[in-house]
């Protein structure tokens, strides 16, 4: 299994998945086929052997199709029995009420999933 490392576009988030375990998810997510992008991340999860893995989720931006993909991404993490610890740091923008509900929404719906709560401001 190899690292898989994709540069940020104006309309997709930089990752960062380290076969080790640690994993990145930053920037804007609104891909024109967001099937086409996050399919391989979801098969890449599938295989991942780490005993303790961490998830830094960072998107200033998520549209409704991305976010179902991103709960698919954990979803899938969180059922993986290679992985014994499954950390998930939420990172969102102060004021932004949404994007920490959507947070606590899929903290509900995983099993193993620890989720860490990351509250930033944006910088003029």
């Amino acid at each position: 299994m190899e690292n898989l490392i994709l540069e940020a576009t104006a309309n997709t988030p930089a990752i960062r998945f380290d076969k080790n375990g640690r994993l990145l998810i930053e920037g804007r997510s609104l891909p024109e086929n967001v099937t086409v992008f996050y399919n391989p991340l979801i098969e890449w999860v599938t295989y991942l052997k780490a005993d303790t893995t961490k998830v830094d989720i960072n998107l200033e931006y998520a549209n409704s199709a991305s976010s179902k993909k991103l709960l698919e991404i954990l979803k899938v993490l969180d059922a993986n029995n290679a992985i014994r610890e499954l950390i998930v740091n939420w990172h969102y923008e102060v004021d932004d009420e949404d994007a920490l509900e959507n947070g606590q929404i899929y903290e509900e719906l995983l099993r193993k999933a620890s989720f860490r709560y990351h509250e930033y401001s944006e910088v003029a």
